[in-house]
């Protein structure tokens, strides 16, 4: 299968997955994870029209920033303190904010930019302890320590790993946990938090992650 037949064929399953949740496909964003492709392949992406790249590593964003545009790039894995300064004025937003301490550095850079950057904060509702995140006891308390110090961060929503399983209606529990915790701050007017994004499901739990309020895959 093609790279564009394999778009068309996730756009097609985005888009019943988003009918049996009352939505449309337009209203769910496709993140195209592009770790470890060539360029070449990650054109063909965006000629198809994903515009929206995610990166694990800070390494293959700087590699790939100038040589693939137009599109917006998010850093979707792990992400080091002493790294963020070399992402900070490249990436649109950084899903994987799971400490006060990465969210305050994330702060300064941006501050000396005079940015602010769009994040989500990682969270691990299964408590995998192969997978980073903070539990969902621990998000409300996080997000109101960004809100009271970090002048350059905007929170645009959570972002969710569910452990990986043979069915994915095994995991639904998780991600019923996250948007429970979404749904808490969705709505909520502050000037430095602004939920619009659920991000969760991948290539194997997508369908039921959009099922379950998904509305960033």
């Amino acid at each position: 299968m093609s790279v564009v037949e394999n778009i068309q064929n996730v756009r097609a399953k985005i888009a019943a997955a988003a009918e049996k949740s009352g939505r449309t496909a337009e209203d769910v964003l496709l993140l195209a994870v592009s770790k470890t492709k060539p360029v070449e392949l990650i054109g063909e992406a965006v000629q198809a029209g994903c515009l929206s790249l995610g990166e694990n590593k800070v390494q293959e964003i700087m590699d790939k920033f100038d040589a693939v545009k137009p599109v917006k790039w998010h850093m979707i894995g792990h992400l080091q303190t002493n790294k963020v300064k070399y992402i900070i004025d490249k990436v649109s937003m950084i899903h994987s904010v799971d400490s006060y301490k990465l969210a305050a550095e994330i702060d300064k850079r941006a501050g000396a930019k005079g940015i602010t950057m769009d994040i989500l904060l990682q969270v691990n509702s299964a408590q995998e302890e192969s997978k980073f995140g903070i539990t969902t006891a621990e998000t409300e308390e996080l997000i109101h320590e960004i809100l009271e110090n970090c002048e350059n961060i905007r929170l645009r929503g959570l972002m969710c790993v569910a452990p990986f399983a043979e069915d994915p209606e095994d995991i639904k529990v998780y991600f019923d946990e996250v948007k429970k915790q979404y749904d808490q701050f969705a709505g909520i007017e502050h000037p430095h938090l602004d939920f619009k994004y659920l991000s969760m499901g991948m290539s194997n739990d997508f369908e039921v992650a959009i099922e379950n309020g998904s509305n960033l895959i």
